[in-house]
């Protein structure tokens, strides 16, 4: 949810420019409640009959075992991780905005930045800042 946590911290707005961050998301944790049993309030239960059956132009299918009732608490599961991850999200962007910002700033000189890169970036950021706030 780092990419519409961003639009929000830094336009205050919404673009389309996140919608594969959300739907990503959105999948992540619908597996969590419904495959990996990661939910206190639906327990450690497989949700939905996974179809293992391969169709041309179709990837793998869950086909839904369960109650409409079920399904709204699956629904309301997936909404509340996805809510939780949006408002960590947020606090941790906010919190070290100047580094979003020299993030942002490098990417729109490279396009993409590595893992190790980026630990790199952010080590020398946390230096710098830490000798700023000793001066």
């Amino acid at each position: 949810m780092g990419g519409r946590s961003a639009e929000e911290i830094v336009f205050t707005d919404y673009t389309t420019g996140a919608a594969n961050d959300i739907e990503r998301a959105t999948s992540i944790a619908h597996r969590m409640v419904c495959e990996l049993g990661m939910s206190d309030k639906l327990g450690a239960l497989s949700w939905g009959k996974s179809n293992q059956e391969v169709f041309i132009g179709k990837d793998f299918m869950r086909e839904k075992n369960y109650s409409e009732d079920t399904a709204q608490k699956i629904d309301a599961e997936v909404k509340s991780i996805i809510d939780g991850a949006h408002t960590t999200a947020r606090a941790i962007l906010k919190k070290n905005r100047k580094f979003l910002d020299t993030v942002a700033k490098t990417l729109l000189e490279k396009e993409t930045i590595e893992g190790e890169e980026f630990e790199r970036m952010y080590k020398e950021f946390a230096a710098n800042e830490k000798k700023k706030k000793s001066v």
